[in-house]
């Protein structure tokens, strides 16, 4: 089926050139992701990926969180796994014997 319709949308120049390099790297143009979008849209019959909005609990948790700066924020993946690792908690693992008893 020859392509014949034109979409135009406006984005962020910074979200298009992102997304352009990123593209690339895969060996696709804006046109064919967007062709790609489009047609997941249809084999999905909505959105191909999730879309939330963060129920009441979570919402409140997230006000909370920004009202008290108790926010973390990291540079990297990497920087937020090393925090993760050296953080000590009582939410670690147990075993199932230190379960039972």
């Amino acid at each position: 089926m020859p392509k014949t319709t034109t979409v135009q949308a406006r984005v962020n120049p910074e979200v298009k050139a992102g997304a352009e390099n990123v593209l690339s790297y895969l060996g696709l143009t804006t046109s064919q992701a967007i062709d790609l979008f489009l047609r997941q849209v249809i084999h999905q019959q909505g959105l191909p990926f999730e879309v939330k909005i963060p129920n009441e609990v979570t919402r409140r948790a997230i006000e909370e969180a920004i009202q008290d700066g108790n926010i973390k924020r990291f540079k990297n993946t990497k920087a937020l796994m090393a925090d993760l690792e050296s953080d000590e908690d009582d939410s670690a693992p147990v075993s199932s014997n230190e379960i039972s008893s």
